[in-house]
């Protein structure tokens, strides 16, 4: 059992809709990353989303793609990003952390050595959205191995004979795109994603969560009632882009928390 398992769990079992925050790490310093990090589980977000960032993204749409890129310029590495996790374990062991990013990185580091680094620093689950199911033998598994989450995605377009393949060694939970695309690219509509959860909560026991297109407490609402939770990033990531306050910041992540609570 993971901190991710265990969340999720206790979330079930008090009747609530999860709320999962993303940041990307070094954006637009360490500083404060970490600073809007070690605040989001008093502002209600009960998984971190951390973005590792990387030159050549393929997901993220513009407001994600500019926040890797100030923080590679301002000097982040995956070094800097697993010191900033064991930053936050220095006074939070409890809220799971999620690694999203790219391959390229943690092949270049080497799956092993990434894998012991990553678990000693305190990280729970990765979704690395470069890697199919076909090669789960390179990292996915490995990872499970290590005491990992590995957190796969379905997307609109994963019909009925491919959600088999997406579920078969994913863990932790599932994370379902509502928009065909790029992040902060199209609105989530529930209308879309109710049936499309319902659809994958056929054919798995894990916890579902929506992503991509949740801007607002409202929508947070919304989507999380469909499922059981959601992620928002953009419009976080937007306001760190904006220069915001850390304390600005961490209010408007209060108020999507609470949207998504009162699912």
């Amino acid at each position: 059992m993971t901190r991710i398992d265990d969340t999720f769990a206790r979330l079930k079992q008090e009747g609530r809709k999860g709320f999962v925050a993303y940041l990307m790490a070094g954006d637009p310093d360490v500083e404060t990353s970490l600073a809007v990090m070690k605040g989001m589980p008093a502002a209600g977000v009960d998984v971190i989303e951390l973005g590792l960032p990387f030159t050549d993204p393929m997901a993220d749409g513009p407001t994600i793609q500019l926040a890797g890129q100030r923080a590679l310029e301002g000097g982040q590495t995956l070094d800097r990003t697993l010191e900033m996790v064991r930053a936050f374990r220095a006074g939070n062991d409890t809220t799971p952390i999620v690694m999203m990013g790219y391959y390229n990185p943690i092949y270049s580091r080497g799956v092993d050595r990434f894998l012991a680094e990553a678990k000693a620093a305190g990280i729970d689950g990765l979704i690395i959205v470069d890697l199919p199911p076909e090669e789960d033998p390179e990292l996915c598994l490995p990872a499970q191995a290590a005491g990992l989450n590995f957190i796969r995605l379905a997307t609109p377009t994963t019909d009925d004979a491919r959600l088999p393949v997406v579920l078969q060694n994913t863990s932790g939970f599932v994370y379902y795109v509502s928009i065909t695309g790029i992040t902060g690219s199209a609105t989530a509509q529930a209308t879309d994603v109710g049936p499309e959860v319902a659809r994958i909560k056929a054919a798995t026991d894990l916890p579902v969560v929506v992503g991509f297109g949740i801007n607002t407490p409202e929508a947070a609402q919304t989507i999380a009632g469909t499922a059981d939770g959601c992620v928002v990033g953009s419009a976080i990531v937007k306001l760190i882009g904006e220069g915001r306050p850390v304390d600005e910041i961490l209010e408007r992540v209060a108020a999507l928390a609470a949207g998504a609570h009162a699912a």
